[in-house]
Formats: structure tokens, C-alpha cells, sequence
């Protein structure tokens, strides 16, 4: 079973459809025994980092993420759930989860329009099993103002250009996440959700 996480706000609905799509078992659930009970994890995100993580903190389930990644499960993050698994953002001076080190940044005025809002690229820096089976030209949908900017290069699994090139896919052994929605980019994206319900947790 895939255990989506529950945080009172984000994406869950369209991942859950996503999943089921693809005819898999999934719930969304904010029950700490069955999110540590779950074979893999799913974190969707969408909102602001504060409030994400206020809400985080008061359900227990800062806790409860850091032991599923403890445990090597496998686990996913999406969107905003990719920005809170870094140590902090630039959203609210929000302190966050530290699973991989880094902080997620606001876009920097450049005369594009913030939100990055639509479809774009992505280059891979190296293999993942969450790539396998994904054309290499595939495009995936974004809805961001914020970025992830791991610290170390060897944490971005794929970089995409918005006036500035950023990492749009980061992972640190059992951990996998992307700044874009997969959920919400069609077949690449289904791919890669159909990838994650089979990997293991090794990087590959």
C-alpha cells in the first residue's frame, strides 16, 4: 500500500486518481501506524512552507517522516512536499525538515513571470530507476514560486531552465522528489509514479 500523506492541505485527491489509474492500492491518511506501516510514502504539497510545516509539527508527522526515511521505505515528495524535506525556505523563513541539506528559494526577479506556471524540460545530471522508461524529451507541468536548491550537486537528479537553471528532481538514497507535478503531466508522469511503486529505495 502507498501511504499519501494526510497534512490538511496539498495535492492529495489528483495523486490518489493517479495512483488508481494505474491500479494501484493507495490512502490518504494522516495516521502515523499506517504511514510507518506503508510499503511506500507519498508527500504531496502544494501552499505555502510556514503553514505546511505549523500544521506538519502539530499532527506529529515531522517525526513520522523522518522514521519512514529512517527505515529506507521509499518515499516521494511532490512540489512543496520536494521544498520541505530540505532544512529550510525562504517562504516564511521556514524551518523545515533537513532530510536532505539545502533550502528551497524564491525565483529571483529576472522579468519572467513568478509563478513558474506550465510545461518544461528536464535534464538529467544521472540515472534514477525513477527515470527508467522516460523520454528524455518528455515535458512536466510546474506551478512554483520557490525552488529547490540542494546543498551539493550530487543530490540533483535533474536540473530544469527558468531564467535560472534549478534542481527540479533531488534524492539522498531512499528519498525521491520533484519539483513538478507528475500527477498532472500525463503519461512521463505516470511513468514515474508507476517507477516509484516498484523501486526499492536503492539509488540504482
Amino acid at each position: 500500500m502507498i501511504a499519501i500523506i494526510d497534512y490538511r492541505a496539498g495535492n492529495l485527491r489528483s495523486v490518489e486518481r493517479a495512483l488508481r489509474h494505474l491500479g494501484l492500492e493507495c490512502a490518504i491518511t494522516s495516521d502515523s501506524r499506517k504511514i510507518l506501516d506503508a510499503r511506500r510514502v507519498i508527500f504531496p504539497g502544494v501552499g505555502a512552507a510556514g503553514k505546511a510545516m505549523e500544521t506538519i509539527v502539530s499532527l506529529g508527522l515531522d517525526e513520522v517522516i523522518r522514521a519512514v526515511v529512517e527505515r529506507g521505505t521509499p518515499f516521494l515528495g511532490i512540489c512543496l512536499g520536494t521544498q520541505i524535506i530540505l532544512e529550510e525556505s525562504e517562504e516564511d523563513g521556514a524551518r523545515c525538515l533537513g532530510i536532505i541539506p539545502g533550502a528551497a528559494r524564491r525565483f529571483p526577479d529576472m522579468g519572467l513571470k513568478i509563478p513558474h506556471i506550465g510545461w518544461n524540460t528536464l535534464k538529467h545530471c544521472r540515472t534514477h530507476p525513477i527515470f527508467e522508461g522516460v523520454d528524455a524529451q518528455a515535458q512536466f507541468y510546474f506551478v512554483h514560486s520557490y525552488y529547490p536548491d540542494p546543498a551539493g550537486q550530487g543530490f540533483a537528479m535533474a536540473t530544469t531552465s527558468y531564467g535560472i537553471e534549478f534542481a527540479s528532481v533531488i534524492a539522498r538514497d531512499n528519498v525521491v522528489a520533484t519539483q513538478f507535478h507528475p500527477e498532472k503531466s500525463g503519461r512521463p508522469g505516470l511513468r514515474m509514479l508507476q517507477n516509484f511503486s516498484f523501486w526499492d529505495g536503492c539509488p540504482g
